[in-house]
């Protein structure tokens, strides 16, 4: 499993010209699905996202969670982080999951989130043709995988 977090101010996502996720402050989360990943990849991950300081402190230091600051998550399936581009110039995607596996963990994963007291846990719509709009802050990128 795969995600890349994004520290934003403000963030959100279309689907057939219509809001179906958004949110202030906190994370934008694209999360990719590999076919060897488990529940237990996606506990892992979850309390790795929950945990992960990268809000400033009083001093401007990277010290704070997401629940530190009462921030916000967005998440949105993405089976692309899985591109293999080592061959040619049109990636291959065999390593992601087969949709049935990544839509499971991708749903797990957002429930898991859910439980987690997180102000809000905002979602895109699985397999869908999404338009991804954020305000990065800082920018903080942070790759997570396991």
């Amino acid at each position: 499993m795969k995600l890349v977090v994004q520290r934003v101010k403000k963030a959100n996502v279309v689907v057939n010209n219509e809001i179906i996720g958004e949110i202030n402050q906190g994370y934008m989360v694209l999360l990719g699905v590999g076919p060897q990943d488990t529940k237990e990849t996606a506990d892992f991950l979850v309390q790795k996202l929950i945990k992960l300081r990268v809000f400033e402190d009083e001093n401007q230091k990277m010290n704070l969670s997401i629940k530190d600051i009462d921030g916000e998550l967005l998440i949105v399936s993405q089976f692309t982080l899985y591109a293999d581009t080592n061959s040619g110039n049109r990636p291959s995607f065999v390593n992601a999951a087969k949709p049935e596996l990544a839509n499971e963990l991708y749903e797990y994963f957002v429930e898991e989130c859910k439980k987690q007291n997180i102000k809000k846990v905002a979602t895109g719509k699985f397999g869908a043709d999404m338009q991804v709009s954020l305000q990065n802050d800082g920018p903080v990128t942070i790759i997570l995988e396991k």
